[in-house]
């Protein structure tokens, strides 16, 4: 039994062998080659000397896929950065919808579409109800983020909403519900329920949707309407966690999920020649962490369930905080509450700039002797180590 491996060794090892068996995707093979060959200088290298005393530091590019674990805290560090702008001191709020399993195998075969479906059901609920005098009456800010997976890899689309917990009325001005959340939970639900099933219908009613595995029944329009009917039945839930106050907290907690994959490294506790293990979570025995077992290829089969679709945008800005508005609405509100502005500590800087300041690396410095490092280039008469980016 092997300690300490990595996504990257799991691949390495399962990959070839369940590709060879499946007709995959062009994603889904992509995203598999960038998390093997991840820092191994298939994406290039770069090549410094010390100035001073010859040293010579080698360092392999990374992928820079969004499904790499290797290749998500700088993207994180440098969005969260840039996020400091746009927040306020004031009550923000977690809400999260869900759908009911019975839709996965349709949600599945069509993601594009009934992931974006998800996004237009989440927006259309909190704008309509936030709007409404009954429960807020004002225009709102959110950022909506789609997360496809359980803690243990299996297929569960949802929504996480980070929602600013006041906005601006008909004149303009700031209104708030002092602290606590303006929607109840079972209206959202209740909304969001017929929203998104209203969506479904639409699409199938205009032959946009395609059904592969267990999801092929439903081509039958009396089998597909048995669907809709179960789910209206249903109690959909969306709830919401505790409010947070402060803009550094909202900042920090936005990092939780922004640029969360599927699993990440430390969960990944052993492997064999044949199987997988990874710590997952047991929410039936009080969110315990207990440890999983899988065959390598099952492995593989669920991490690829949650490669999103090619050019799919799964972080996205509504209200307040749409790009139309939040310059201009979100200065407003600022200057409503007295907020001061949290200046960008990374924009404009350069990629050692930001290293150094965020982990207090300086790779412009031989850590041999302290002199100062540049790059090597490589003249004619010798083989570039170079390699071209594939990305």
């Amino acid at each position: 039994m092997e300690k300490s491996c990595t996504i990257q060794d799991v691949f390495e090892r399962f990959y070839p062998v369940y590709e060879k068996k499946h007709e995959l995707p062009a994603h889904h093979r992509k995203a598999a080659f960038h998390i093997m060959k991840c820092k191994t200088g298939v994406f290039g290298v770069n090549i410094s000397v010390c100035e001073d005393c010859g040293c010579i530091s080698i360092h392999n590019n990374s992928c820079r896929s969004r499904c790499c674990p290797m290749c998500q805290e700088f993207p994180k560090e440098k969005w969260i950065d840039a996020q400091k702008e746009n927040v306020l001191d004031a009550p923000y709020y977690h809400v999260v919808f869900t759908v009911p399993e019975e839709l996965n195998p349709i949600i599945y075969s069509n993601q594009k579409l009934l992931y974006d479906a998800l996004y237009h059901a989440a927006s259309s609920t909190l704008d309509e109800l936030a709007k409404d005098s009954k429960y807020l009456g004002a225009d709102i800010g959110y950022i909506c983020i789609l997360h496809t997976w359980g803690s243990a890899m299996n297929y569960h689309p949802h929504i996480h909403t980070i929602v600013l917990g006041g906005g601006l009325d008909k004149d303009s001005k700031w209104k708030d519900t002092g602290g606590k959340f303006f929607l109840p939970y079972g209206v959202i639900a209740k909304v969001f329920r017929g929203k998104y099933l209203c969506e479904l219908k639409s699409l199938w009613n205009d032959s946009r949707l395609e059904f592969h595995g267990t999801a092929e029944k439903y081509q039958n329009h009396y089998c597909f309407k048995e669907l809709l009917d179960e789910c209206y039945k249903k109690d959909w839930v969306a709830y919401c966690k505790e409010t947070f106050n402060g803009a550094q907290s909202v900042i920090n907690y936005l990092g939780k999920y922004t640029h969360r994959i599927a699993i990440s490294n430390h969960r990944i506790k052993s492997m064999t020649e044949a199987t997988v293990t990874y710590a997952v979570k047991d929410y039936k025995n009080k969110g315990q962490w207990k440890e999983k077992t899988v065959p390598g290829e099952e492995f593989i089969r669920r991490f690829l369930m949650h490669v999103p679709p090619k050019r799919f945008v799964r972080i996205r800005h509504y209200g307040l905080l749409s790009c139309r508005n939040k310059s201009k609405k979100m200065t407003h509100c600022r200057n409503l509450l007295g907020c001061k502005k949290y200046i960008s500590a990374l924009k404009n800087r350069s990629a050692t700039e930001m290293i150094k300041l965020l982990y207090n690396i300086d790779v412009c410095r031989c850590s041999s002797c302290g002199g100062k490092m540049v790059p090597h280039l490589p003249d004619k008469h010798t083989p570039s180590v170079l390699a071209h980016m594939r990305c």
